[in-house]
């Protein structure tokens, strides 16, 4: 029998010519698996007979908007997901998803490895294969620009050698990847971290510099799960794209910065999440009233090596599956509105409310009402910091 091969599969030059490089290389069949986690571009169906046309002997699209944000967005979100502060995981979110649907499509038509397009300096080559393995341990994984030296120059003599149905243009001088939650630039004049970005490299977020009316909008969340937008009932896929139409054209959402990849190194790259900033940034503010003190103290350290987890591809690892675990119980009391003003780059919050909240405006307050025992203030003092007096008695002598 021959051996099958699953590709991930984007419609574009080098995955479109790895289809023949792989039966060339390894003289198995290829099916080709196309995900489409709110990217954009071509249609899935032009997609799937791009692939059949290139050779794969089988072809499979999946429409996955909602599962990507229903299943891999929303966890994020619920965990202020922010690697190393300030990237909110657009790429790292996505690989889980695809690897899904590969694995599933390499069990059902008998594959035993799995392919993706990845080059071998990147974070995305773990991600992809983790996370393969981690659902079929069985699988085998490569990839051709990895593994088998597959160069764009190789690729378009591949291409043009072949008579393949897709346009050689010139490369752009970024590598860009993008979904719903967010899109990734790096490479180009990008990698001298001395130069600043121009405003060619922006296309989900306007120019904040701009003058321009402020939008205010209300978010609602439920359980940690943005609900309604300005009180209209939202699926968490539509929050997303409205936010980032609405925080996009406020320029919300750019972050440029210098991160530490899992291979070792650092890379420059520059990001645009508009929806994932004024999400989490609601988000955080919700819990701020809502959360008890010591839960959200341990939490922002949940937090950190949550993200830090999907950022390295462990994305289906028991730790991560355990801290799940623990983030969906402390979500539990995250109810209420977040209202914001989207200008000038920034979600700024401006009011909440909550049924849950935690906040007593008797006891916070300074005028006539305070139900705080201010007497009580001193006995405590006293207790809480007794031991740092004793110790201090010691060390000053």
């Amino acid at each position: 029998m021959t051996e099958r091969v699953v590709l991930a599969y984007s419609g574009g030059l080098d995955t479109s010519v790895a289809i023949g490089w792989i039966a060339e290389e390894t003289g198995a069949e290829v099916i080709a698996v196309a995900v489409d986690v709110g990217q954009g571009g071509e249609d899935l169906d032009v997609i799937r007979k791009r692939a059949l046309a290139c050779g794969a002997v089988e072809a499979e699209v999946a429409d996955a908007k909602d599962e990507f944000a229903d299943e891999y967005c929303l966890p994020a979100i619920k965990a202020n997901a922010l690697y190393m502060d300030r990237y909110p995981l657009v790429s790292a979110l996505s690989r889980p998803t695809i690897v899904k649907h590969l694995v599933a499509a390499a069990q059902k038509h008998g594959a035993t490895t799995v392919a993706h397009g990845c080059t071998g300096k990147g974070n995305d080559q773990v991600r992809f294969e983790a996370g393969i393995v981690a659902l079929a341990p069985d699988l085998k994984c490569i990839a051709p620009v990895r593994d088998y030296a597959m160069t764009r120059d190789k690729a378009i003599a591949f291409c043009e050698a072949k008579g393949l149905p897709i346009a050689t243009t010139k490369k752009s001088p970024y590598s860009i990847d993008q979904n719903v939650f967010g899109r990734a630039v790096e490479t180009g004049f990008l990698e001298d971290i001395w130069n600043a970005p121009i405003e060619d490299v922006y296309e989900y977020t306007q120019n904040p510099a701009v003058e321009r009316e402020p939008d205010e909008v209300v978010i609602t969340f439920k359980e940690g799960v943005p609900v309604a937008i300005d009180g209209k009932p939202v699926t968490v896929l539509q929050a997303i794209q409205q936010l980032n139409e609405r925080a996009g054209a406020q320029g919300v959402g750019r972050i440029d910065m210098v991160e530490d990849r899992l291979v070792g190194i650092k890379s420059r790259e520059v990001y645009e999440a508009p929806g994932a900033i004024a999400l989490i940034t609601a988000h955080q503010e919700l819990e701020n009233v809502t959360v008890e003190r010591e839960l959200a103290r341990y939490k922002r350290q949940v937090e950190q090596r949550w993200g830090e987890l999907v950022y390295d591809g462990q994305w289906f690892s028991p730790l991560k599956r355990a801290l799940d675990g623990f983030i969906t119980e402390a979500s539990q009391h995250v109810n209420g509105d977040i209202r914001m003003t989207l200008h000038g780059g920034r979600a700024v919050v401006t009011g909440r409310r909550s049924e849950s909240s935690l906040y007593d405006f008797n006891l916070a307050t300074y005028d006539t009402g305070d139900t705080f025992d201010q007497a009580a203030a001193k006995g405590f003092i006293d207790i809480y910091s007794l031991s740092a007096k004793i110790a201090a008695k010691r060390d000053l002598v």
